[in-house]
């Protein structure tokens, strides 16, 4: 037993979660109304872009739905904030969903970062990668990967074994040697690795359009400020969260205090839940920005609302009969 086991041992606290009860309903309520119909917006946009032969439509289906995952467990969120009873497998295969959809998210972002600055950086070769055949192998090779990870880590962290025995939803305080291990790894390979990667591949992507004589003015302010937006997004998501664990993981079992572990978890509760943000405007800053899905959105609403006017039509037609 090495001696944060010990120190974990030897003190416990009692941890009221009065943040998660005061914010996860209002605001993963929002999340979830604003994100579940975005995202099968988007799905249903990057469907039709990789039926149309698109490779970066595959990355962004597998994305649609890895932040789709995550949206539809919000609700059981809510559920265990307000103590509502939920079941223990249940709580636990949520909490894999979380994470699960960090990994996946993650290194999609990275996939499609590393697709656009082949295709903008060196648009004469690597011409099999840009094809949804390499797009949808990628894809499948990062879901196994990601998911293979974490049951690695589930299984060191003794937490495969208790699956259904225990709410791994609820975190332990104050967090274990094993588990705090845990929390370096997920920064830097769900975090610190795709950031390093996407900041790689935009400035390689500016630099090349600087030395583009084809490539107007306006057209390289819009990509850099495209490209801004999804660091922002990424940074602004993400990077509280991580901050935190890693603060958590240096500090927690060196202080023997609750004080200090409660307002700890406190910035942690708060911070998991601005990690949803990237769920949710995912659709937004990856997907239903792009021209082409504009006009896909704009011929689903005609299509839409001509089948409703007929709907009322043929209802205020039937009900005139009636009389």
């Amino acid at each position: 037993m090495d001696e944060n086991e010990s120190i974990s041992k030897n003190y416990s606290c009692t941890y009221s979660d009065t943040v998660a009860v005061s914010m996860y309903p209002a605001v993963y309520s929002t999340f979830f109304i604003i994100g579940l119909p975005g995202n099968c917006l988007s799905l249903y946009v990057a469907w039709v872009q990789m039926q149309k032969g698109n490779s970066l439509g595959v990355y962004l289906v597998n994305l649609s739905i890895s932040d789709l995952l995550y949206i539809i467990t919000l609700p059981v969120w809510i559920m265990i904030a307000m103590d509502q009873p939920v079941n223990d497998t249940l709580c636990s295969l949520i909490a894999v969903i979380m994470y699960n959809s960090f990994y996946v998210g993650s290194g999609l972002l990275c996939c499609i970062s590393m697709d656009r600055y082949l295709a903008v950086v060196f648009p004469l070769y690597f011409a099999r990668v840009h094809t949804v055949q390499t797009a949808a192998f990628v894809s499948m090779f990062v879901w196994l990967i990601e998911i293979s990870v974490h049951i690695g880590l589930l299984a060191y962290t003794y937490k495969l074994q208790e699956f259904s025995s225990s709410q791994l939803c609820k975190v332990k305080i104050p967090m274990d040697s094993r588990s705090a291990n845990v929390a370096i790894i997920r920064v830097a390979l769900s975090f610190l690795v795709p950031l390093f990667l996407m900041v790689f591949c935009f400035h390689q992507i500016m630099m090349s359009l600087k030395r583009s004589a084809s490539t107007s003015t306006s057209e390289r302010v819009k990509i850099r400020n495209l490209l801004c937006i999804l660091l922002v997004v990424y940074m602004v998501s993400f990077t509280p969260y991580q901050v935190v664990m890693i603060v958590i993981r240096l500090l927690e079992n060196k202080n023997n205090n609750c004080e200090f572990v409660q307002q700890q978890r406190n910035c942690y509760t708060v911070f998991v839940a601005t990690t949803t943000i990237n769920s949710v405007l995912d659709p937004i800053v990856y997907c239903l920005n792009t021209e082409s899905a504009k006009a896909e959105i704009l011929r689903v609403y005609t299509v839409c609302r001509h089948q409703l006017s007929r709907a009322v039509s043929v209802m205020a037609l039937s009900s005139s009969n009636d009389c």
